[in-house]
């Protein structure tokens, strides 16, 4: 597999400067949603048996947009996995429009499709030309397959693809950087 952890440590407030540049892309986890998984009767589609974000997972979410923005960050994609707190997450960013991204859904309680999944973020993410910038909101365990990092909620990783293909993490933006 093409799983890469970054060969030099990230803190969590070096990212902005990287995620200006050309070839980076954000991976967003989710903003706040109380609790862990989702409950027994879960039904993707039904936000009503999901984990959903609460009002203040809606004000960050609005929040990390609007720093994103004053930066002077731009997405030339916005794309979310098909949970409610993603896709709530990712239209209150308001960066763009928003596409779903099945490959972004949480395999929490299906591990077995960890490795198609993250082999197909890193492709997705390898297909976009230097020029184009990707934001992808998605799930803690998405992230920390593909990255090894185990994000906060809301937390930002700043990645790109090096010379020989391989995701790395180029920089972190902390929540609290972007309320």
């Amino acid at each position: 597999m093409l799983f890469c952890l970054a060969t030099m440590p990230a803190r969590a407030d070096d990212g902005w400067a990287f995620l200006l540049a050309p070839g980076t892309h954000a991976l967003m986890r989710h903003a706040q949603a109380p609790g862990t998984g989702d409950p027994a009767n879960f039904r993707l589609g039904d936000c009503a048996t999901q984990r959903n974000l609460d009002d203040d997972g809606r004000a960050q979410a609005r929040a990390a947009g609007a720093a994103l923005r004053a930066k002077g960050v731009r997405f030339t994609h916005v794309l979310s996995g098909e949970w409610c707190r993603t896709k709530e997450t990712a239209r209150l960013l308001d960066l763009g429009p928003v596409e779903d991204e099945p490959q972004l859904n949480s395999f929490f309680t299906d591990r077995s499709t960890r490795a198609r999944q993250s082999a197909a973020i890193i492709a997705l993410l390898k297909s976009y030309p230097a020029q184009e910038k990707a934001i992808l909101v998605t799930h803690q365990v998405n992230i920390t397959a593909l990255t090894g990092i185990v994000p906060r909620s809301g937390e930002i990783t700043v990645v790109s693809i090096d010379p020989q293909g391989a995701l790395e993490v180029v920089g972190r933006i902390d929540a609290q950087a972007l309320r």
